[in-house]
């Protein structure tokens, strides 16, 4: 009965390795990518929000001639 106890005290580490190594294995290839994806996104992200500032904008001073 010892050795199940050793037996769970080497298991642990041992599956911390393999679940840490199955984690990050894309990650280093797939940063160059995303990092351009994320500013082609944040790019058309500001450009959406200029033109939704600008609707409101008109839409403020249409309410306001309405009033």
């Amino acid at each position: 009965m010892e050795w199940l106890s050793y037996l769970l005290v080497l298991i642990c580490p041992l599956m911390m390795i393999f679940m840490m190594k199955g984690h990050g294995g894309g990650h280093k290839h797939h940063n160059s990518h995303s990092m351009t994806e994320l500013d082609v996104k944040m790019n058309n992200l500001q450009n959406e929000n200029e033109k939704l500032k600008k609707e409101i904008a008109d839409l403020s001073t249409l309410i306001k001639k309405e009033s």
